[in-house]
C-alpha cells in the first residue's frame, strides 16, 4: 500500500487512531500535514510546514515517518522535546500501529554520566560542601540501576548545578579509547543504539555541533538516514549559528584549571608546580570574568566594545596555558588523562590565537556577558552551511533523501521567506496549516490606545496595574510576559506589592524557583477554588509551555519582542543586508518581532474548549504602519476598542461558558 494510503487509512474517522483514542477527532489539516509529509518521504525533496497550534503536528510527521518503513531522523530545539517524543509519543504509536520498530535517544554526551569522571568526583575537594555530596551520593546510587546514563532521570538535579561538569565529559576531557571505564561508558552505548535504530531522535544543538566537529555520533549516522524532520524548526537558524562557529568562554578555561589540579596532583605530584600553574590560568579567567559587571541574563556585545585591553587578557590566558603546556609535555606519556590534558591545552591555545585575529568577512564575532563571558565567531546565519553540507544539491530530488521543516511559526509571508532564506531552504515545497481553532469565538486581542509607550518609565507599572486588573476579576489565572527580566523583576515586584497581605492571589516571578515547579504551581493555582496566581516571566516561557483549560485566561505582553538594535549579530545581519539592496526591518527585524510574538501568543489557546484574552501593551501596534503587518500575524482574534469592552471580556470569563469546557482533546 502507498505510504500515503496507509497515512489516510490511520487518521480515517475509523482508523487506528480514533479506535483506541476515545477523545480522537480527525482534523483536517493534521490529515493535510501529514499527506504532505508522506509524499516527500515517498519522493524526496524539501517540505517546510508551519502548522498553527491544535494541528497535531507531532502526530502529523510521526505517523508516515513510523509507517514508512525508512530510517528516520528527528530533531528538536529542546531536551524536554525529546524526551516527550521517546518517552511517550513514539511509544504510544508504535504500539498502536503494531511497529516492531527499533528506537533510539540521543543527546550531547554532557548529557550522559561519565563513570571514569564519577570516580574521579569522590576525591573532588569541592565534596565537602553537604548539598554536593548529597547530590553526588544520589547519582553514585542511580549510577548502578540506570541502563541509559542520561543525567535528565536524576531529580533534583538540573543543568546547572555545579556537580554536572564533574560527574560528565566533553569532548575535550573525554580520555576515547584510553578510559578505562570505555567498554561502560554511557555516551559509545547511546551511539551503538543509535546507529542501529529505526528511528533516532536527537536535537538541533547535537546536529550542528556534529557538522562542525563531528564528534557525536550523527556523521556516522547521517548517510543511512532516509529521512529528517526538524521539529521546532524556527530554531534551527540562531542554534545552528553558534554551533556552526568557533566558542571560548572563561568556563572552560576554570574546568581546565581544576581538571589539571585534580588530575596531575594524581598522576605526577611534585613533577612540576601544579597548583601554581592552576592558580594562573584560573587568575586569567577571573580577569576576563572581572572585565565585565556579572548579568543573569545573557547579553551580546559588540566584539570592538570589548576594548583595547581584551587581547591583552587574551595573551594573559595564552600565557598561563603555553607555561601549563610545556610542564605537561614532560609527563603526558605516564597517563592517558594527562595526553588528554596536553590535547586540551593545545586545542585551547589554538582558539585563543584565533581570536586575536581579525574578523572574517563572512562572519560575525561578538561576546556573550553573563555568568562566564564567552568569545564567538560564527557566520551570518546557516543556509550555506545547509546547502553544502546538509541539503542535496538543487534540483536533486526524486530518490533522494527527504527533509521535513516544521513549527507553529516559520515567518509572517506566504512564503515564509524568513525561514526559507535564512535556512537555504530555496525551492522547497512550502505548506501553511492553519489552526482549527475558532480564535474569534474562543480569544480576544486588546491593545489600549492610551498607554505609556514602551520607552517611557512608567511602562512597567501600568502594565503591572493592567494585569493585577484582570488578575482580580479571573481570580488569578493570568501570565504575564516581558521582553526583558529588568521588565519582569519591575513588574513583579510591582504586583507583589499590590497584593501584600491578600492570601487570595500570589505572585510567581521567573528565577524564584525551577521551571517546572512554577508551571505546576500556576497550574494548581489555577485548578483552586479558593485562590489563583499571576506568573511573570521572560524569554524562556514565550514558547514551549503548555498551559491547558481555565488555568490560563488573560495573556498580557508588555511590549513587541524586537530584538535589541545593539545586538551584534542582528548588525552584522543588517549590514550584509544593506549590502544586498535590501531593508534589515523589512527582511530581518520585522519578520524576526513576528515569529516571537506569535510565540508568546500561541500560549494562550491551547485546546478546542480554552478561552481567553491576550493583552498587548504597545501603542505602536495602533500608531506605526509596520503594526498592521504584526497583528495580521497573529490569530484572527476577535478585538476589542475600549477599556469597556476589556472590562466586559473579562466578566464574560467568570461566567459558566457557553462551550463545552470538559472536551479537552489530547494533541494528537
Amino acid at each position: 500500500m502507498p505510504l500515503t494510503q496507509a497515512v489516510a487509512a490511520a487518521f480515517a474517522p475509523t482508523g487506528l487512531l480514533s479506535q483506541a483514542v476515545q477523545e480522537y477527532r480527525g482534523r483536517p489539516g493534521q490529515l493535510q500535514m501529514a499527506q504532505a509529509v508522506a509524499e516527500v518521504i515517498e519522493q524526496g525533496g524539501m517540505l517546510v510546514v508551519e502548522a498553527g497550534t491544535g494541528v497535531g503536528k507531532t502526530y502529523a510527521y510521526l505517523v508516515p515517518a513510523l509507517l514508512s518503513g525508512k530510517r528516520v531522523l528527528i530533531s528538536t530545539a529542546t531536551k524536554a522535546l525529546q524526551d516527550q517524543l521517546f518517552g511517550r509519543d513514539i511509544p504510544h504509536l508504535r504500539e498502536l500501529l503494531g511497529l516492531p520498530l527499533r528506537v533510539a535517544l540521543l543527546k550531547g554526551r554532557a548529557s550522559y554520566l561519565c563513570l571514569n569522571r564519577l570516580e574521579s568526583a569522590r576525591q573532588d575537594w569541592r565534596m565537602d560542601e553537604r548539598l554536593a555530596a548529597l547530590h553526588l551520593a544520589r547519582i553514585e546510587s542511580w549510577a548502578h540501576s540506570t541502563q541509559s546514563g542520561d543525567m535528565a532521570e536524576v531529580e533534583a538535579l538540573d543543568d546547572s548545578s555545579p556537580l554536572m561538569p564533574l560527574v560528565t565529559s566533553t569532548r575535550e576531557n573525554c580520555l576515547g579509547a584510553r578510559c578505562p571505564q570505555a567498554s561502560s561508558c554511557f555516551v559509545n552505548r547511546a551511539r551503538r543504539e543509535a546507529l542501529s535504530a529505526d528511528l533516532v531522535v536527537i536535537n538541533h544543538h547535537l546536529f550542528f555541533a556534529d557538522l562542525n566537529v563531528r564528534e557525536s555520533g550523527v556523521a556516522e549516522l547521517l548517510p543511512s538516514v532516509h529521512a529528517v524532520v526538524f521539529d521546532e524548526a524556527h530554531q534551527l537558524n540562531e542554534i545552528g549559528v553558534q554551533f556552526l562557529g568557533r566558542q571560548l568562554g572563561t568556563g572552560q578555561l576554570s574546568n581546565f584549571a581544576r581538571d589539571l589540579e585534580q588530575t596531575a596532583q594524581a598522576h605526577a605530584r611534585g613533577l612540576a608546580p601544579w597548583a601554581e600553574l592552576a592558580a594562573s590560568l584560573e587568575h586569567s579567567a577571573e580577569a576576563m570574568r572581572a572585565r565585565f559587571p556579572e548579568s543573569e541574563r545573557v547579553e551580546r556585545l559588540d566584539w570592538a566594545a570589548a576594548g583595547s585591553r581584551w587581547p591583552q587578557l587574551i595573551e594573559a590566558a595564552l600565557l598561563a596555558l603555553g607555561n601549563t603546556q610545556a610542564a605537561l609535555v614532560l609527563v603526558a606519556e605516564m597517563a592517558p588523562e594527562l595526553q588528554s590534558l596536553q590535547s586540551r591545552a593545545q586545542d585551547l591555545m589554538e582558539l585563543l590565537n584565533l581570536f586575536l585575529l581579525p574578523v572574517p568577512d563572512d562572519a560575525v564575532r561578538w561576546l556573550e556577558l553573563g555568568r562566564q563571558v564567552r568569545m564567538l565567531q560564527s557566520p551570518l546565519d546557516v543556509s550555506q552551511a545547509m546547502q553544502t553540507r546538509v541539503l542535496p544539491p538543487q534540483g536533486e530530488a526524486g530518490g533522494g533523501k527527504s527533509w521535513v521543516f516544521t513549527s507553529a511559526t516559520l515567518g509572517h509571508d506566504a512564503q515564509l521567506s524568513w525561514m526559507v532564506e535564512s535556512c537555504g531552504l530555496e525551492g522547497a515545497r512550502i505548506l501553511k496549516v492553519p489552526s482549527p481553532f475558532d480564535y474569534a469565538q474562543q480569544a480576544a486581542l486588546y491593545v489600549p490606545k492610551v498607554f505609556p509607550k514602551p520607552s517611557e518609565a512608567s511602562h512597567s507599572d501600568a502594565v503591572a496595574a493592567l494585569a493585577l486588573q484582570g488578575a482580580l476579576v479571573l481570580g488569578g489565572r493570568t501570565l504575564v510576559l516581558t521582553t526583558t527580566l529588568r521588565a519582569m523583576r519591575s513588574i513583579g515586584d510591582r504586583l507583589a506589592m499590590e497584593l501584600q497581605g491578600r492570601d487570595d492571589i500570589q505572585v510567581l516571578v521567573q528565577g524564584a524557583m525551577p521551571k517546572r515547579e512554577l508551571l505546576a504551581r500556576f497550574l494548581q493555582a489555577g485548578d483552586a477554588q479558593d485562590g489563583g496566581a499571576i506568573l511573570v516571566a521572560s524569554v524562556t516561557f514565550w514558547e514551549g509551555i503548555d498551559m491547558p483549560g481555565a488555568a490560563l485566561q488573560l495573556l498580557v505582553i508588555d511590549k513587541l519582542p524586537f530584538t535589541p538594535p545593539d545586538d551584534p549579530v542582528l548588525q552584522a545581519r543588517s549590514k550584509a543586508l544593506e549590502g544586498a539592496g535590501k531593508s534589515p526591518f523589512k527582511h530581518l527585524h520585522l519578520p524576526q518581532a513576528a515569529v516571537a510574538l506569535r510565540q508568546g501568543a500561541g500560549r494562550l489557546i491551547r485546546r478546542e474548549s480554552d478561552e481567553g484574552v491576550l493583552v498587548i501593551c504597545d501603542v505602536r501596534l495602533n500608531q506605526m504602519g509596520y503594526g498592521r503587518q504584526l497583528l495580521a500575524a497573529l490569530p484572527a482574534m476577535r478585538r476589542l476598542g475600549s477599556e469597556q469592552e476589556f472590562a466586559q471580556a473579562l466578566e464574560a470569563l467568570t461566567r459558566p461558558a457557553t462551550r463545552d469546557r470538559s472536551s479537552n482533546v489530547l494533541p494528537w
